[in-house]
């Protein structure tokens, strides 16, 4: 991508991790690996740089999400937000009140397109009852869309994939340790539509509510209208402004959990008073719905965290957190 600034460094917000070094080998894992420890003990958060997906490919992923969500509101409503929590999310239809940074007085500011990994209808998780287990929804009459979308999600799926080995260096764990959890991993890629904040708008309005985010790992390609915000230890609130060819990336509760609280989830939120759309594409990727997910490191010291399965964690958040989910779990 044409940005090196070391392996990390900082900028006035969140540390930067290269992944040039990589292509040194052993050297270059363990500073990239003692980088990425370093950041997400401290903050949680970090700009990750020169990650190899082609700006291109970034580019088509974000002119396919502005392309959506100007389509006619009844035509996104055509492919709603199923139970298998695919497909067109409205505006301001979701609240996080599991959060336990600030309570929800008001829904988020947002619109998305949500695609989860592919599970064809004759897989046999489907009849297996997994949750989440079904086949993506796609808008009608949108060319280009389905294709710019399938591609940015397999690269952001491989990309993930490349950061199991360099945590496990992190963590001081075995090559492959992490491999069996992420045989089937449960991945998101939302494209989110924030409309602009009015000036005038109150305190407790925001596009994103401050939250933590719920699985493994987080990678962020936002556009440049700004208005994401990190948290510190102090309780204050920094700017993450975009840097070009660069991807936040942050963990979350499960890795968390996993690494004894090690690695912190941090809270994060955005108000977008840029006085104009903000579009940005988060990636999620998590573990395998059954994965157990129990303390991997620090084995001298006593667990912080009961096990828990990877879903049925997965799942009370979803359903508390999204109105589609609430709907469901009451029946109607």
């Amino acid at each position: 991508m044409g940005m090196r600034r070391g392996d990390q460094s900082m900028s006035d917000t969140l540390p930067i991790i290269d992944l040039a070094s990589l292509a040194e080998g052993a050297p270059g894992m363990r500073r990239v690996a003692a980088a990425l420890a370093s950041a997400f003990e401290e903050i949680g958060f970090a700009y990750i740089v020169n990650h190899g997906v082609p700006a291109g490919l970034i580019e088509e992923a974000f002119a396919a999400s502005r392309a959506f969500h100007a389509l006619p509101v009844e035509l996104k409503l055509a492919i709603r937000m199923n139970a298998s929590h695919r497909g067109y999310m409205p505006f301001a239809s979701s609240k996080i009140v599991t959060s336990t940074i600030q309570k929800a007085t008001r829904p988020n500011q947002s619109e998305s397109f949500m695609l989860m990994h592919e599970v064809p209808p004759d897989d046999p998780r489907i009849a297996a009852g997994v949750p989440l287990a079904g086949p993506n929804q796609w808008p009608d009459d949108l060319p280009g869309f389905r294709s710019a979308v399938t591609a940015y999600d397999e690269t952001m799926r491989g990309l993930s994939l490349r950061f199991l080995p360099i945590f496990e260096q992190a963590l001081g764990l075995a090559d492959g340790a992490l491999a069996p959890l992420f045989r089937q991993p449960t991945t998101f890629l939302r494209m989110l539509h924030y409309p602009p904040h009015p000036p005038d708008s109150p305190d407790d309005l925001f596009g994103s509510q401050p939250h933590t985010d719920y699985g493994f790992i987080t990678l962020l390609v936002q556009d440049d209208a700004g208005g994401l915000q990190v948290r510190t230890r102090a309780g204050d609130w920094m700017d993450a402004p975009p840097i070009p060819g660069s991807f936040v990336m942050n963990v979350g509760d499960i890795t968390q959990r996993w690494t004894n609280d090690r690695f912190v989830s941090t809270p994060h939120r955005v108000r977008n008073f840029s006085g104009r759309d903000r579009y940005s594409i988060p990636f999620f990727f998590d573990p395998n719905m059954d994965a157990l997910i129990e303390c991997i490191v620090d084995a001298g010291q006593a667990p912080r965290h009961a096990p828990v399965v990877f879903g049925e964690y997965l799942m009370n958040r979803l359903d508390a957190n999204y109105d589609y989910r609430k709907r469901a779990t009451a029946g109607a």
